[in-house]
């Protein structure tokens, strides 16, 4: 070889030398990219996917259509009809989705063969629209209708329900999700996923349970349905991709059952779940979630390509004798597609930075003992600081004052505890991360300190256990914010 060819062959070897890092530096990125842009299995959510309402208004910002409840005979389990009380023939109900400060007007007819009405859970929405009978409105009887009507301010996870003999209705099958999306929250990864948890007694021919099974025994405990749902259906498929990740709005609308949720110890990194978004993310292996509470996180599938697995619902200790000779059980048929995995996006550690500390400065306090008791028929009744809620003294409050509430857990069972019309903060909150909330656990032997600051909505509002059972035999109250 000549001098000439020799410097060529040098000078290529240099330029090979330069360009192989480039080289590489540019495919990682590209497949960086790929990761990022890539889609989910096709039909991934097929089989969870909910209906939507018919938009009967052209204004962008108004959501407006006509709602009725009624019984349609439906196949819960195989191959048997089951006579579920519903909302336009759906369970659950249509989902409902929203922008802050979109309005609502719902035109809701009453074609069930029990008076009834819809409660907007976690909602802060005028009084007159919070679906309490005695307190708020008349019960809606069958045949007639009521339209509710009011402007969303908030961002966040919600789910509504009848508030008329509560616990039956809302096992029967009559509860829907709610979504009030925030154009301006922060982006984080992952593909919506609405998981709406649920159960229902039944026979073994598929006739609705009679609510009042167990008797003394079942207002105590709370009744659990023997038939888990999620999105109304048993053992639904969800289709994944390793790697890929997805955004769940969990909504438990059980009547009693908390669920444990984990999947192969992945971790859940939440973002928040009821009033929009928490002030920061935090991450948790498994996720405890109470009736009527939500979340909002984001799941990362783990499984190898190719591979299946189950989402379970795990025995929760919610008091005496509710985890005894309890088995996990089935929730969700989880199939990992076989497809190349992806590497998973980062979600943002700061998510909100308008949530501050209540100032509770000179804050009136209030003590709020949940009780069990029996009356004089030897029949199980609840109460707060053991009055059962028909007796009950309305708490009161004036417009703009803020208040801090200790509730107080003595009894041997954990309480969802639950507040209408109003968002509250749990002072030393887990982790130190600030959030909006309506829905808590006061686990048993334990209490919480809760502050609230009441904005400008007068009325008489409700709390209580959002066990339905509990509701039902004394576990409320009333709150009087007056003007």
């Amino acid at each position: 070889m000549n001098k000439r060819m020799q410097g060529f062959a040098l000078l290529a070897a240099r330029l090979a030398a330069l360009l192989v890092p480039l080289l590489w530096v540019t495919t990682a990125q590209a497949q960086q990219q790929t990761a990022a842009q890539v889609n989910q299995p096709d039909g991934w959510n097929a089989d969870l996917l909910l209906p939507e309402p018919q938009d009967l208004n052209a204004d962008p910002s108004i959501l407006e259509f006509n709602l009725e409840a009624v019984v349609k005979e439906m196949e819960i389990l195989p191959g048997k009809k089951t006579q579920v009380w519903t909302y336009n023939g759906y369970l659950p109900g249509p989902l409902i989705r929203l922008k802050v400060g979109d309005r609502l007007i719902v035109h809701f007819k009453n074609s069930l063969p029990a008076p009834t009405s819809i409660h907007w859970h976690g909602l802060r929405i005028t009084n007159a629209m919070d679906g309490v009978p005695g307190f708020t409105q008349a019960m809606i009887n069958p045949g007639e209708e009521f339209t509710y009507d009011y402007v969303v301010p908030d961002a966040g996870t919600f789910w509504y329900h009848p508030h008329v003999d509560s616990a039956a209705q809302v096992g029967y099958g009559l509860y829907g999700p709610m979504v009030v999306d925030d154009p301006q929250a922060k982006a984080v990864p992952g593909d919506e996923l609405i998981l709406l948890l649920s159960d229902m007694s039944l026979t073994e021919d598929g006739q609705l349970q009679d609510p009042k099974v167990g008797g003394r025994f079942g207002d105590l405990f709370g009744r659990e349905g023997n038939v888990l749902l999620v999105n109304g259906k048993v053992m639904p498929t969800l289709k994944m991709r390793q790697g890929k990740q997805q955004r769940w709005r969990v909504i438990n609308a059980a009547r009693t059952r908390y669920y444990t949720l984990r999947y192969r110890r992945s971790p859940l990194v939440i973002l928040g779940g009821q009033a929009g978004m928490a002030s920061r993310t935090r991450t948790v292996n498994e996720l405890k979630v109470v009736p009527g509470e939500r979340f909002d996180f984001v799941f990362t599938p783990p499984d190898d390509p190719g591979t299946e697995g189950v989402l379970k619902w795990y025995p929760t200790d919610r008091g005496y004798g509710s985890t005894y000779n309890r088995l996990a059980e089935d929730l969700v048929r989880m199939v990992t597609v076989d497809e190349p995995a992806v590497t998973p996006e980062a979600v943002p550690e700061l998510l909100r930075s308008d949530i501050a500390p209540l100032d509770i400065t000179g804050a009136k306090e209030q003590t709020l003992n949940l009780t069990i008791g029996y009356d004089q028929n030897d029949d199980v009744s609840m109460g707060i600081n053991g009055v059962h809620h028909e007796h009950a003294v309305p708490i009161i409050a004036k417009v703009g004052a803020t208040q801090v509430w200790t509730v107080r857990n003595d009894t041997d069972f954990s309480h969802p505890f639950h507040m209408h019309g109003f968002f509250f903060q749990v002072l030393d909150p887990v982790e130190g991360v600030l959030e909006w909330k309506d829905t808590v656990d006061v686990p048993q032997h334990t209490e919480l300190k809760l502050a609230v600051q009441f904005d400008n909505r007068p009325g008489m509002w409700m709390y209580h256990c959002h066990i339905l059972d509990h509701a039902e035999v004394g576990m409320m109250g009333h709150l009087h914010v007056e003007p």
